[in-house]
């Protein structure tokens, strides 16, 4: 079997730009947008200066043009600059790429043309992707990041500003605000202007003042009192959001509870799973102390019962959808789900 071609990574494009490496063509495509917007502003703010722009810079919208007109825009010369910068918006609105393939045979190469094509990808097998790549193009896919990687992202765009943050208040942010980067950054950019210039060390009481998110009662320390069999705080943190539907759904608890015992489950099968590094490594996680929960999880948890709670789990996603459910409410259900998984 062929081996999937793997385009250039986010990180190595930002490097050639900033190096003034051009490529005549960027596709930029994917579920995620934050990556797909970051690459298209760098672009429209840097390759021209301010006073080369007016001639030499169109920003369009694929809705609102034809191929053929995007590739007429391509095509023209720069005057009195180096470089003419074409960007289409929402490509994936385009009726027919046919012009763009055939402007993808001779591009040129003082043109960057840039199609930002979000809430999808451009099947790798079609002529207008194969084109780009042949011609020296960029192809980048932006993928939502997962879960877990939520953390390191947050660690990384605040080690940029100069900023460092707990693991905590990085889990804390990750849980309450999910996978969106754009209203992710949005947050940390707030976070951010709250912290004096000789404390850049975000902890979880500066997250919980200007996020809005308990740092006792979250999804973070939710998931740490059953990783550690407290009856308790679990059934006291489920009560406080069962009583406080303001501070967000218990229904929300259930895709971290589950990808948290999918990953125990995983763990179990680690060659030497009383090894932090190794099950680390078998998990694919940043670091071996982030593996200390999974330790703790086999500890606690046996594999057969493990396989029972993510078998109880999926049943209790189904009931809160309605399924084989009247009447129950979240309360109700999050203690059927908390009882099982102690017991």
């Amino acid at each position: 079997m062929a081996e999937k071609k793997v385009g250039p990574s986010y990180d190595l494009i930002m490097k050639d730009l900033k190096a003034r490496k051009f490529s005549p063509i960027y596709i930029l495509m994917g579920e995620e947008s934050y990556y797909i917007d970051k690459i298209s502003d760098f672009i429209a703010d840097n390759i021209l200066k301010p006073e080369e722009r007016d001639f030499n810079q169109s920003i369009v919208f694929g809705s609102d043009m034809t191929a053929v007109q995007i590739a007429d825009l391509s095509k023209g010369y720069p005057m009195m600059a180096e470089y003419r910068v074409v960007i289409v918006k929402e490509a994936q609105n385009l009726k027919s790429t046919d012009a763009l393939e055939k402007y993808f045979e001779h591009p040129v190469q003082t043109t960057v043309l840039v199609l930002c094509h979000k809430n999808g990808t451009i099947d790798r097998r079609k002529k207008l992707v194969a084109k780009a790549e042949q011609a020296g193009g960029v192809v980048f896919e932006s993928k939502k990041l997962y879960d877990r990687e939520l953390p390191g992202f947050i660690i990384s765009y605040l080690q940029q500003q100069k900023a460092t943050i707990e693991p905590k208040a990085a889990q804390m942010m990750a849980d309450h605000i999910g996978a969106d980067l754009n209203r992710l950054t949005s947050e940390l950019d707030k976070v951010l202007i709250s912290l004096s210039e000789s404390n850049k060390r975000v902890t979880p009481e500066i997250v919980e003042r200007e996020v809005g998110v308990s740092k006792d009662f979250n999804a973070f320390e939710f998931k740490n009192a059953i990783i550690n069999r407290d009856i308790f705080k679990a059934n006291q943190i489920m009560k406080y959001f069962d009583s406080n539907p303001k501070a967000g759904s218990i229904y929300a608890f259930l895709p971290l509870i589950f990808s948290y015992f999918e990953n125990l489950m995983i763990a179990y099968y680690a060659p030497q799973r009383n090894n932090e590094n190794s099950v680390a490594q078998f998990l694919d996680l940043r670091s071996a102390w982030s593996a200390k929960d999974y330790m703790i999880g086999m500890r606690n948890y046996s594999g057969v019962k493990t396989m029972q709670i993510i078998s109880k789990i999926r049943e209790i996603d189904a009931k809160s959808k309605g399924i084989h459910n009247p009447n129950t409410g979240p309360g109700e259900l999050m203690k059927e789900l908390l009882f099982f998984i102690f017991h």
